[in-house]
């Protein structure tokens, strides 16, 4: 476990029992931590949530505005679900090679918001036949026209894949969302 001071993210690792093949991030409360949702799952079952191939994580989250959900392809369509339907108090959203259907749950929630919404950074290589190019910037306009403030990014000869040049851009984009002096902006 990491230590804590301020703003500095803590986080739980419970280890898996047996060879390490799949991970799970729990995700606490508002005005929680990792450590304490952790604690009271070792209070409800009288020992730690254990499997024998799981890793379990539990982050402990400042103030969302210094979280940032993203992922690649599934993991970016995953992160906009999340983010757009249920946490929009997050300070961005990340999706690389992603995209969402034309019926997506989550133009269907957008369209109920209101609030500030968190800025999207979209990443796709032009030469991707699986989650075809088209499909991403189709996505990246719906997400603009309800309101979305989007950044798109499209990579020549980049197939589903990730490339330097896109993660350099989404490396620059994370520190413009997260700088390291955060808690002097407060």
């Amino acid at each position: 476990m990491a230590a804590t001071s301020g703003s500095v993210l803590q986080r739980c690792i419970v280890s898996p029992a047996g060879r390490h093949s799949a991970s799970l991030i729990f995700l606490h409360g508002s005005g929680d931590s990792g450590q304490r949702l952790r604690m009271w799952i070792k209070q409800v079952l009288n020992q730690d949530l254990t499997f024998q191939h799981i890793k379990i994580i539990y982050p402990t989250a400042p103030p969302s505005v210094f979280l940032l959900l993203g992922g690649f392809s599934m993991g970016g369509c995953m992160a906009m679900h999340l983010a757009y339907r249920n946490h929009q108090d997050v300070a961005g959203v990340f999706a690389l090679s992603s995209f969402l259907n034309k019926a997506s749950a989550v133009y269907q929630a957008l369209q109920k918001s209101n609030g500030v919404l968190p800025e999207l950074f979209q990443c796709h290589g032009t030469a991707d036949e699986l989650v075809l190019h088209s499909w991403a910037e189709e996505t990246n306009s719906m997400l603009k026209s309800l309101g979305v403030t989007t950044k798109f990014h499209s990579f020549p000869d980049v197939y589903h894949e990730l490339s330097k040049p896109e993660l350099d851009k989404l490396k620059l984009w994370i520190l413009t969302k997260l700088p390291r002096e955060m808690e002097k902006q407060q």
